[in-house]
């Protein structure tokens, strides 16, 4: 039996031998234990959030603490896009190794598109606007993207991520688009609605994604200010965002996303705030919107595309924001093949100036499917509106409905809607409900709504069941 340590087991002599073969595993490794260390400096932040449903606690990532990534310091150059391109694809790089957040300074930068990846940060500073050229080809090669609820590859959006996890946009500063160009394929000729004619049918006829190339001469399928595709635990925080080719913020198959005091101006085509499609757990606080389309409008995909990814909008929160100008506070559709439920939509306000249409309108047809179930609507004031506060519309089909014909007919159930302690000063009605009459729109309650004018029927409602109104 051995009454002593031997020397080689004391721990004097541990210590060189543990650091000696650490060192040796670093290098077969390439470093990558000290990369795993440096991602523990972004730490996460919580979020619990009250809800009439069950909202899952989720969380964001959080920077403070990581490593900071000048752009100048990899060679942007103020007014010279293409060498700011490049720095900005470099530091990004050199933060994903690290983890860490990639600097926009002070300063005007015109740059081409920008890809993120997992564990960045990318930071727009006070003082700083990040300026997105205008010409298309600074946004090719064509990437996994969608238009208006299909799948396909088209001009990549102006700030893109695919499958990444951690990642952010914040800062006070600014991003903004150039127009000029993009403001040209605003109209809708012939060409382009044959080529979106036959993104559907490709939809339809399960061609693959990779197969569906849109970006030739004739299609002009704009691309999305920022799209987060596939992502996990997203945080956008603080940024103003000037002008959008197409949907301004797209949340698309992500969960676990906050967005939070950014500032959206763009009064173009197609320019909804936000758009979350087939994403879930997501809280949207404390931002103002001026558009020329929706404020947010929630979507799951079109027909074949939602039936195939299966992935409903959920559990969303929107609280503390408000609308200057638009068309809708919240949409629900059209594009809501996948299904959407549990919508909260609380202490927001419709601004003196804003001319909506509708705070709540909730629009498919004949051809979606999906289903819309748990929509809850609380103490939100407006002015004046064009249309009412509610509107249901179950025969909404914009071009398509002489585009293409009915292939596969599948009704959207529509039930479970709550607006409580809501407020508008002068509209057409406080609701008006078009539901299919083979499958009618289904519990509706509308209590301490009040409209101080309406120049029409208050409340306009056919096919509908368990309707309940308390003024």
């Amino acid at each position: 039996m051995l009454r002593h340590t031997p020397i080689f087991l004391k721990r004097s002599y541990l210590r060189p031998v543990s650091i000696f073969f650490t060192f040796i595993l670093l290098i077969i490794t390439g470093g990558g234990m000290a990369v795993q260390a440096q991602h523990y400096s972004i730490s996460k932040e919580t979020i619990s959030v009250d809800a009439p449903f069950a909202m899952p606690t989720f969380s964001i990532p959080d920077f403070a603490n990581a490593a900071r990534f000048n752009i100048v310091d990899f060679g942007a150059v103020t007014g010279n896009k293409e060498l700011t391109t490049q720095a900005i694809a470099r530091a990004i790089d050199a933060a994903h190794e690290q983890g860490g957040t990639v600097v926009i300074p002070a300063g005007e930068w015109l740059t081409k598109k920008i890809h993120l990846k997992s564990h960045v940060n990318l930071h727009i500073a006070k003082g700083a606007t990040l300026l997105f050229s205008g010409n298309p080809q600074d946004y090719l090669p064509a990437v996994f993207s969608t238009w208006e609820g299909l799948e396909c590859y088209n001009y990549s959006p102006l700030i893109y991520a695919f499958g990444a996890k951690n990642v952010a946009i914040t800062g006070e500063g600014e991003i903004k688009a150039i127009m000029d160009i993009w403001r040209q394929w605003f109209p809708r000729p012939q060409a382009h609605m044959e080529s979106i004619k036959r993104l559907y049918n490709w939809a339809q006829d399960n061609v693959p994604v990779a197969e569906r190339n849109m970006v030739n001469d004739t299609s002009n399928l704009r691309p999305q200010f920022i799209q987060f595709n596939r992502c996990e635990n997203v945080l956008i925080e603080d940024v103003k965002i000037r002008n959008s080719p197409f949907w301004t913020v797209h949340l698309y198959l992500s969960r676990n996303i906050v967005v939070r005091n950014i500032d959206v101006y763009a009064h173009g085509h197609n320019n909804d705030g936000i758009d979350p499609e087939m994403s879930q757990n997501i809280l949207i606080e404390n931002c103002v919107f001026d558009q020329g389309d929706d404020a947010v409008a929630i979507k799951s995909g079109r027909n074949p595309e939602g039936w195939r990814l299966k992935t409903p909008s959920k559990n969303i929160v929107i609280r503390n924001c408000k609308m200057n100008d638009g068309h809708q506070l919240v949409a629900i559709g059209s594009e809501l093949s996948g299904g959407i439920e549990n919508v909260y939509v609380t202490d927001c306000e419709a601004g003196p100036k804003a001319n909506l249409m509708h705070l709540l309108f909730i629009k498919t047809n004949e051809r979606m499917g999906g289903s819309v179930n748990g929509i809850y609507f609380s103490n939100i004031t407006a002015h004046h509106l064009k249309d009412g506060i509610l509107g249901i519309d179950t025969d909404v089909l914009y071009q398509w409905r002489t585009l293409v014909p009915t292939k596969i007919k599948k009704l959207t159930p529509i039930q479970n809607i709550s607006l409580e302690h809501i407020r508008a000063t002068e509209a057409k009605f406080i609701a008006k409900i078009n539901g299919n009459p083979e499958l009618p729109v289904r519990g509706v309650t509308l209590k301490r709504v009040s409209l101080s004018k309406a120049s029409e029927q208050e409340i306009q409602k056919i096919h509908v069941i368990d309707f309940h109104y308390e003024k």
